[in-house]
C-alpha cells in the first residue's frame, strides 16, 4: 500500500465519521429544541392557569366580603338601615343616585351589584385622616341622615368590563368616596354572574326577576366570575357561569369560579 492510498483511506474514514457526528448532533439539537419548546409551552399554560385561579379567587373574595356587609349598621348608629341595602343588574351595571339606582347595559353581559352599609372605623379600613373608606380606599366623609353620628353610608358598585386603555377585561369597583371614579381591581375578569336567593325560595333568581320590594328579602347571593387568560395558541373548552360547556372562540383559556355568600344583615335574615 503506497502512501497516497493510505492517506486517501484515512481521509475517507474521517469524512464518514464527520457526517455521522453531524447527523447525531443534529438529532440531539432537534430533540433539545423540541423538548425546550414543549416545556416552555407547558410552563406557560401552567403559569396562565395559576394567574387565572388567583384572579378568580381574589375577585370572589373582594366581592364576597362586601356582600356580607350589605345592610350592616354599627351598634352606636340608629337601627334604621338605608334602602336598598342591596341592588343588582342583569347584564348591566348599577348607575344613578345611591338612593335610587338604575341599570346601564354592558356589552360583555356582565352583571353588576351595588352594596350599601354603614361604615365606621371597624367595618372599613380607615383613611390617613381616620375616615371610613369605600372599596377603592377613598375616604367617605358625608354623614347620611339615616346613619346618624355612628358612621357614614358606604356604597360600592361592582361590575366587569374591558379596559378602555388595554382592552383586557377587568373587575371594576365604583365607590361613593368619589363619585364616578370607578377603577379596575382585578385583571382578567371577563364576566360577573350574580343570582339571588330570596327567603324560602327553591331557586336563585336573576336581578331582572326581582321587584323593588324584594331586595330586602335576599338572604344569600351566588357569585360567579369568568376569568380569561393570556393567548395560548389553541382553542380550549371551558364551563361558563351558567354551567354550560363552551368551546372558546379565541386562543385563550377560561375558567369560572363560584361562591355562595350569606347576607346576615338583611330583613330576610332577621327573626
Amino acid at each position: 500500500m503506497n502512501q497516497r492510498t493510505f492517506l486517501s483511506r484515512r481521509c475517507g474514514h474521517t469524512l464518514v465519521e464527520l457526517i455521522i457526528a453531524l447527523a447525531l448532533g443534529l438529532v440531539v439539537t432537534t430533540g433539545a429544541i423540541s423538548l425546550y419548546r414543549s416545556q416552555r409551552t407547558a410552563f406557560g399554560r401552567a403559569d396562565d392557569a395559576i394567574r387565572i385561579r388567583d384572579a378568580g379567587l381574589t375577585a370572589l373574595t373582594l366581592i364576597g366580603q362586601q356582600v356580607q356587609m350589605a345592610g350592616f349598621v354599627p351598634v352606636d348608629a340608629p337601627q334604621a338601615q338605608p334602602r336598598p341595602t342591596l341592588f343588582g343588574c342583569s347584564a348591566a351595571r348599577p348607575t344613578g343616585a345611591d338612593e335610587s339606582p338604575a341599570c346601564e347595559a354592558l356589552s360583555g353581559r356582565s352583571d353588576g351589584i351595588a352594596i350599601r352599609y354603614v361604615g365606621d372605623n371597624v367595618s372599613t379600613w380607615t383613611s390617613a385622616t381616620g375616615q371610613s373608606t369605600d372599596c377603592l380606599g377613598q375616604a367617605v366623609s358625608t354623614v347620611n341622615a339615616s346613619t346618624g353620628a355612628g358612621g357614614v353610608l358606604i356604597v360600592n358598585r361592582f361590575y366587569a368590563k374591558p379596559s378602555g386603555s388595554t382592552g383586557e377585561p377587568e373587575l371594576y369597583c365604583d365607590g361613593n368616596g368619589k363619585a364616578g371614579s370607578a377603577q379596575p381591581m382585578v385583571e382578567g375578569i371577563e364576566r360577573l354572574r350574580i343570582r339571588y336567593w330570596l327567603a324560602g325560595a327553591q331557586t336563585a333568581l336573576d336581578a331582572s326577576a326581582l321587584g323593588a320590594t324584594q331586595w330586602a328579602n335576599v338572604v344569600a347571593v351566588d357569585l360567579c366570575v369568568l376569568v380569561r387568560g393570556a393567548p395560548q395558541g389553541r382553542r380550549s373548552r371551558y364551563v361558563d357561569c351558567d354551567g354550560a360547556s363552551v368551546m372558546g372562540t379565541d386562543l385563550r383559556a377560561r375558567e369560572a369560579f363560584w361562591r355562595r355568600v350569606a347576607i346576615r344583615n338583611n330583613e330576610g335574615n332577621v327573626s
